[in-house]
């Protein structure tokens, strides 16, 4: 197998929360990412899927070194990049590119498309006016499907799909390798989700992009994802890939964020298996031992309560955190089959 482009080991994220009590002086920290590892081949596609508060965001933002690790580290290339600083992180960032989840509020409504597009060539030294990158700039707008006369338009002008075309396009003009595209179609219609994908996935072909995509929805990561992984309350429950998930998924989580996407055809909608998960995350501040979903889910056991489970292989590209993997009914018509 090829040498992973971007390799995540035992990485930890807390976040200072205060002080314990009114006048305690020790301090609380709560783990937003816990002891987490999966690698990213180079052209790969790896979903990162997880409801909100999971870690996912978090775990993105640590790659790209917006949020120091608490522990582990995060290699590019082979090279450990956890602690680079100055013109080393600069020029990291010319190879690692990030596209938002609100295309509203990520890009500045005061200036032109031109000025957005080719703000990230001037402030790393590739151009001295934002003039001599305008055929360039037209050149990515047109990869990503915008109309000729976007360049002198402001955002206003222009719908959401269309922003986030211009947030990609923006990701691009450095020409990275790797690209976070966290919650990219989440604050868009449905009908203009499945083009935004559709651009990333062609553009993934094209360019030799590699991806992180994070979501909350596993049917927005079925079409361009190679290997999904599933977090849960700061930690990775299953990683495998993409059809392994789909037809066949072992942890409790996984089956029930399956169970709730729903299917087009009413007589299987009626008739398939629900996971209904019931109870609340537990709090990151001071977990509770043993497996974090535990308290929720239908399977758990005394063990699930005392022993946190470690992920596992079950099969040759599957792996999954589960004390009892081999006796959970598996979930029936989660794919429509």
């Amino acid at each position: 197998m090829a040498e992973p482009l971007v390799e995540v080991r035992d990485l930890s994220v807390k976040f200072d929360v205060g002080r314990k009590g009114f006048w305690g002086s020790e301090r609380q920290y709560l783990s937003a990412v816990d002891h987490i590892s999966f690698s990213i081949a180079p052209g790969e596609v790896l979903g990162l899927v997880g409801e909100s508060g999971s870690g996912k965001t978090t775990t993105g933002r640590a790659i790209l070194r917006r949020v120091p690790a608490a522990t582990g580290s995060v290699h590019f290339r082979g090279e450990d990049i956890t602690n680079l600083d100055g013109s080393a992180l600069r020029l990291l960032r010319r190879h690692i590119q990030a596209v938002h989840q609100d295309p509203y509020g990520t890009l500045n409504p005061r200036h032109a498309v031109l000025d957005i597009v080719a703000e990230p060539l001037l402030v790393h030294g590739m151009i001295d006016k934002v003039e001599e990158a305008r055929e360039e700039i037209q050149e990515f707008l047109d990869v990503v499907g915008m109309p000729a006369d976007s360049l002198d338009r402001y955002p206003h002008a222009f719908s959401g799909g269309q922003l986030q075309r211009i947030g990609i396009a923006r990701a691009l003009v450095l020409k990275p390798e790797f690209i976070i595209a966290d919650e990219p179609v989440s604050a868009l219609d449905v009908s203009i989700q499945a083009q935004i994908v559709n651009l990333m996935q062609d553009l993934r072909n094209e360019l030799n992009l590699t991806y992180l995509f994070i979501a909350h929805d596993l049917s927005v990561v079925r079409h361009i994802s190679d290997r999904i992984a599933i977090m849960y309350a700061g930690q990775l429950v299953e990683v495998a890939d993409r059809d392994s998930v789909y037809e066949s998924p072992a942890h409790p989580y996984t089956q029930a964020l399956l169970s709730a996407v729903p299917i087009p055809d009413p007589e299987i909608e009626a008739r398939r298996k629900r996971v209904v998960v019931e109870g609340d995350v537990p709090g990151l501040i001071d977990p509770p031992p043993g497996c974090r979903f535990a308290s929720r889910c239908p399977f758990a056991q005394d063990r699930c309560r005392e022993e946190s489970p470690q992920l596992r292989p079950i099969a040759a590209t599957h792996e999954a955190a589960c004390h009892f993997v081999g006796d959970i009914p598996p979930l029936q018509l989660a794919t429509g089959k």
